[in-house]
């Protein structure tokens, strides 16, 4: 077996990926948005082939970490077109650390999600991530698909469809305006679930720059206010529940339970086949164990993940920055324990960057 990992352009990376589950944080258009973070560019896309035949790409986005040195996220990837098992997992980063140590010495380690752990992965400095999801198969009758859903789920979505003053729309391309509407919703639902979210203007930048062809926002409203919404990424026939929220009075109501249905419903008339609710807790990974019980409502089976996880390229380096990073969130949870303070994340990563959907 020859592997071999090559740089490919736009419009090679397009057509071996074509088909695929794609990830929106790895696809071409995902590069508009990382444009405009400060310390952070795309860096380029890779294809593994195995003796002449892609069965992985990827693209990366260079992080900066101190000055002269950077590490490479390849967020939501690699891209597998065949069965990603252990052996090809490695391969594809031992292919990658070589060419890195070769070509870019300021690159001190690679974050890139598997579905394998392995001694030379390192869990990730920072952030939330997950190994297990929930998946709704859209490729059924509805009939099927509300009949494959929990008894609980089926009676809550029955429920809020009684409601005659729950109303769901999509606002898909919505205005700045709006936005901050539902963002006042999505800072109660931190408040309550306690992780922390970027100011308003990054979540609406991202939405506007990748664009409504991919990114689409459904809203629940009563008497006109907005109750719960969800922000969708659809590539193709895949769509990811990315970001969500909702307030007391949704919850009362069920209008997540609504929303998610009128969701599932509507992807599989425009022909979307699969549905992934963005990730559960696990007994490795338990920080989104709160979020289990609602996304199972929907499909009881819980499904492997591809988890996020740091690929040292220069591990004595890598080695000094993680203990710097752990003195540094000990005294900022000691300042915060004197203070009194709620401690929150320095670097608050939602369900919009990276993601798992709170609701």
């Amino acid at each position: 077996m020859v592997l071999k990992l090559s740089p490919v352009d736009d419009a090679r990376y397009r057509v071996v990926t074509a088909g695929a589950p794609m990830p929106i944080e790895q696809t071409v258009d995902w590069d508009r948005y990382d444009r405009t973070v400060a310390g952070r560019e795309p860096w380029g896309r890779l294809v593994l082939e195995e003796d002449g035949e892609a069965v992985a790409a990827v693209s990366f986005a260079k992080v900066d970490l101190v000055p002269g040195a950077h590490f490479l996220w390849a967020k939501f990837g690699p891209v597998w077109l065949v069965e990603p098992t252990a052996e090809r997992e490695r391969a594809l980063r031992d292919l990658l650390v070589g060419a890195l140590r070769r070509a870019e010495p300021s690159v001190v380690f690679v974050r890139l999600h598997t579905r394998h752990g392995a001694t030379d992965l390192r869990p990730v400095m920072q952030g939330i991530t997950f190994d297990s999801t929930v998946i709704v198969d859209l490729d059924r009758s509805e009939d099927e698909i509300m009949a494959g859903m929990k008894k609980r789920g089926r009676r809550d979505v029955r429920k809020a469809q009684r409601d005659e003053s729950l109303v769901v729309t999509e606002e898909t391309g919505l205005d700045r305006a709006a936005f901050d509407e539902l963002y006042a919703i999505f800072h109660e639902t931190g408040e309550r679930a306690d992780f922390g979210i970027y100011p308003a203007a990054r979540y609406f930048d991202m939405i506007s720059l990748v664009g409504p062809e991919l990114m689409r926002m459904f809203v629940v409203r009563r008497d006109g206010r907005a109750l719960a919404w969800a922000q969708v990424n659809v590539v193709g026939s895949h769509a990811t529940y990315s970001i969500g929220a909702s307030g007391h009075e949704a919850r009362t109501a069920c209008a997540p339970d609504l929303l998610q249905w009128e969701i599932m419903t509507r992807l599989r008339a425009e022909g979307v086949r699969t549905y992934d609710l963005g990730g559960v807790g696990s007994d490795e990974f338990p920080g989104l164990a709160g979020l289990t019980m609602f996304k199972t409502k929907f499909d009881p089976e819980i499904v492997p993940a591809a988890a996020a996880r740091d690929l040292p390229v220069r591990p004595g380096l890598y080695t000094i920055l993680a203990k710097g990073r752990d003195l540094k969130n000990a005294a900022r949870r000691a300042l915060a324990g004197l203070r009194g303070a709620d401690e929150r994340p320095e670097e608050p990563e939602t369900t919009a960057e990276p993601g798992s959907a709170a609701s």
